[in-house]
């Protein structure tokens, strides 16, 4: 069972968890799961956690999951984004400016560059860097009580150009307006309409499992291909063409030959 816990130092200098990275067994292989657990501050991610999150990231892929899920282990809140209680900082700081910006940005690059399938579990609010959190997953699944809002225009700053591209991607270019410049909250059943997420359950948690399983059920080397086809890659023609050669495509011949499930690869 893969565990392995982020602690996070408070400014009283106590440490306390931040990130959890922990694992599910799936009848195709296990799933990754990366918790936020920084309850006391609504899972704010300080300036100094956003490299150990992509640590965090680089763990779980190396683990040989099949699928990662980032889920809140917070009642009530999926993320508030970066935490405010640290900007003040960069007012006068410009090399921590940059920092921020670069860190923040490679947490966000090391998810959305996964070879396998990455799902935001979205239950409770999700705001500011938050929702750039999970714009960097493959997938959103947005519960009940989930709520989105991206703010930096009502505390005087903007949102980073890469989340910005992000979120006009998913939902075009005057709903990205509409949510930045006014900094609105929108629920779970708004952004299924306009795309921020792509699904709408009664419980976040559960549906990223059951997508989880059965994305883990299949070829890993075909979810690691098709991420690369829907990333524009280059060589998106040949690797149609190379996947017939590949053992995974021996095995799920046979396997339907044979009429029982695939036993793929790690």
């Amino acid at each position: 069972m893969l565990r392995h816990v982020v602690t996070f130092s408070g400014r009283d200098g106590n440490s306390r968890p931040m990130f959890i990275l922990d694992s599910i067994e799936a009848p195709g292989g296990h799933v990754a799961r990366i918790s936020l657990d920084r309850p006391a501050a609504r899972n704010a991610i300080a300036i100094d956690q956003w490299l150990a999150l992509a640590g965090a990231v680089v763990d779980a892929a190396a683990s040989g999951a099949r699928a990662l899920i980032l889920r809140s282990g917070a009642p009530g809140i999926f993320s508030a984004g970066a935490d405010l209680g640290d900007l003040a900082g960069l007012v006068a700081d410009p090399a921590l400016r940059h920092r921020f910006r670069i860190d923040m940005a490679r947490a966000f690059d090391a998810i959305a560059g996964l070879q396998i399938a990455t799902i935001a579990a979205v239950d409770g609010g999700c705001y500011g860097a938050g929702v750039a959190l999970a714009m960097a997953c493959d997938m959103r699944i947005a519960g009940d009580g989930a709520r989105f809002a991206i703010t930096p225009a009502k505390v005087g700053i903007v949102y980073p150009a890469g989340d910005v591209a992000r979120l006009k991607a998913l939902v075009g270019p005057g709903q990205a307006m509409r949510l930045l410049a006014t900094g609105m909250t929108i629920d779970a059943d708004e952004a299924l309409a306009i795309g921020l997420v792509e699904e709408r359950a009664r419980s976040a948690d559960e549906a990223a499992l059951a997508l989880a399983e059965a994305i883990a059920a299949n070829a890993r080397s075909s979810v690691a291909g098709l991420k690369r086809i829907l990333a524009g890659d280059e060589a998106a023609d040949r690797l149609f063409e190379d996947a017939f050669g590949g053992a995974d495509f021996g095995e799920g011949l046979a396997a339907f030959r044979e009429r029982r499930k695939p036993a793929f690869g790690a």
